[in-house]
């Protein structure tokens, strides 16, 4: 008798257990990637505050590794919407530093508890992005990678943006941009209001 009760409770445990596992699959397979508005960033920052950031688990390459940094700004652009923050954001910081003259960054929480930052490399200069993550989500950051890929690559459209970028290698300052199914990177003069507060750039 006791072995008759077992059997389907054990049939019951078995597929309630399953069921469970493949909701967490399916979530593993597919985050949700919400990005970080410019006016959050504060809030964003104060709710990870605490953690330990790395790039592992994400340079694992893919196929957006591969593409133009000044292409996959206009992918981004595409999906997320304007970045949640540029160089003008950080350029009069008090403790402003020459490797943070990014051209753009985008920040973002994935399924509403990860943190992930992505910046570009060397601005249109260069193929890829720079990538960021909590190290406690090491073991997912792979699979959310992909689904960022996949993302970015399943745009059809590109859509428009225009940055600065100031280059401290070349020392020189761009204009760069997508626009009527054209990207370009216009050498310029220092933008007006794009001074550092403690650094002098040379703008030769």
């Amino acid at each position: 008798m006791l072995k008759k009760l077992f059997i389907p409770i054990f049939v019951l445990f078995f597929l309630s257990a399953g069921k469970t596992f493949a909701q967490n699959y399916s979530s593993f397979k597919a985050p949700t990637i919400k990005k970080v508005s410019h006016a959050n960033r504060k809030k964003f920052k104060k709710r990870f505050a605490n953690y330990k950031w790395t790039g592992q688990g994400l340079y694992k390459k893919t196929t957006i590794d591969h593409v133009p940094t000044a292409e996959l700004r206009a992918r981004l652009q595409k999906v997320f919407g304007n970045p949640t923050q540029k160089v003008g954001d950080l350029i009069h910081k008090h403790n402003f530093r020459p490797a943070e003259y990014i051209e753009f960054e985008y920040w973002f929480v994935v399924n509403d508890s990860i943190p992930m930052m992505v910046l570009d490399v060397d601005g249109p200069f260069s193929k890829g992005l720079t990538y960021v993550g909590a190290s406690r989500y090491i073991d997912l950051m792979p699979g959310i990678k992909r689904t960022f890929s996949k993302k970015l690559m399943s745009v059809k459209k590109l859509a428009p943006y225009s940055d600065y970028f100031y280059s401290p290698e070349r020392k020189k300052w761009y204009l760069v941009k997508y626009k009527n199914g054209k990207f370009s990177h216009k050498r310029i003069k220092q933008p007006k209001g794009m001074v550092p507060h403690s650094i002098y750039v040379n703008n030769n």
